[in-house]
């Protein structure tokens, strides 16, 4: 069966609309922006008006799917690589999301994954209503078997605010794209209840939830079980401009994933790669701590750096991780020594 992506967890990529707004840190260097400036085709930020695409375009997804039926294989398709799904911008019809369902619902073959930075959204569009243009026969009402719901997590601030308004929606799979990472993670200690999306999460308060497990407890006594994550990619940053990603944040999330036994997908390292600081000091390095703050070599690396330097420079340091720019091709996305293509069942 054809694939038409080059990303690593999706077999397709499909755009309704092309256009979008920064809304945190995952955004500043964003690649969709970059492309519209090189294209010309839309206008970026909150005055830009967001463009319906191609009817050609519309009709990708029937032919993936009648491919999918053929080859007895289910297909992905990450819908709005150049957009957000979930994005309110007036500028957006109302018949774009009434086709946009109705093109999902009749693509029983391909399971489409959204992925939003604005999950606080994600309730009031979702096709509930039997009223609804976009209603058909086949029709259920949600979640859908065929539409996997994730959010962008870049770093701690953005995994408080966004998971619990993902956990607060029905999904056949709820994932993360933790891309680009930008800091720590900790998915299984989550204080979530004084968190406006977190009300009707349990019928008496999560105070500590295990967003991976869905176990909770509160102040030491059982409770329910709330909705949980399912799925959870991670990868470095990209392109100009990149920003490096330190390896425990990585192993952290791995470790957390392989804990509560749910799949653990490592896209990339992106542009920087560690390195071990006696055999590779790259001109182009930053020592980095597990906390994100980063200081450029110290040493000459044009010259041999003897080892009891190096052994020396590391002890007054403390716990600092060297990093070269290598580029995302020669960087790869082997984790430890191991390929991570975990996915959902």
């Amino acid at each position: 069966m054809a694939e038409n992506s080059t990303i690593e967890w999706t077999d397709h990529t499909f755009n309704p609309w092309t256009g979008c707004t920064k809304v945190s840190p995952a955004c500043d260097h964003c690649y969709a922006e970059s492309w519209a400036k090189r294209s010309g085709h839309v206008t970026w930020g909150p005055h830009g008006a967001r463009r319906r695409t191609s009817p050609a375009n519309w009709r990708q997804p029937i032919k993936w799917n009648a491919a999918a039926e053929a080859a007895g294989r289910r297909a992905k398709v990450f819908c709005a690589s150049l957009a957000d799904v979930f994005d309110n911008h007036g500028s957006i019809q109302p018949e774009w999301r009434a086709d946009l369902w109705a093109l999902i619902g009749s693509t029983p073959h391909l399971d489409w994954l959204l992925l939003t930075k604005r999950p606080q959204n994600i309730s009031r569009y979702l096709p509930n209503d039997s009223r609804a243009p976009w209603y058909r026969p086949w029709n259920q009402l949600w979640p859908w078997p065929n539409v996997w719901l994730g959010t962008t997590v870049e770093n701690q601030v953005e995994a408080d605010q966004r998971i619990p308004h993902l956990l607060s929606v029905p999904a056949k799979v709820r994932f993360l794209s933790c891309e680009p990472m930008l800091g720590q993670l900790a998915l299984t200690n989550m204080d979530v209840a004084r968190h406006p999306a977190a009300k009707g999460l349990s019928p008496i308060g999560a105070y500590w939830v295990n967003a991976l497990t869905g176990r909770n407890d509160d102040m030491g006594r059982p409770c329910p079980d709330v909705p949980r994550l399912h799925w959870i990619i991670c990868g470095g940053e990209s392109g100009p401009g990149a920003r490096p990603m330190h390896p425990d944040w990585a192993r952290s999330l791995r470790d957390q994933c392989a804990a509560a036994d749910v799949p653990f997908f490592f896209k990339q390292w992106g542009e920087w790669l560690p390195d071990k600081l006696i055999e590779n000091i790259s001109r182009r390095g930053t020592m980095m701590l597990p906390d994100g703050r980063q200081m450029r070599s110290m040493m000459d690396p044009t010259k041999p750096n003897p080892e009891h330097e190096i052994q020396e420079l590391l002890r007054t340091m403390g716990p600092w991780q060297h990093l070269s720019m290598v580029g995302k091709k020669r960087a790869g996305r082997l984790l430890d020594g191991v390929q991570h293509d975990g996915m959902p069942a």
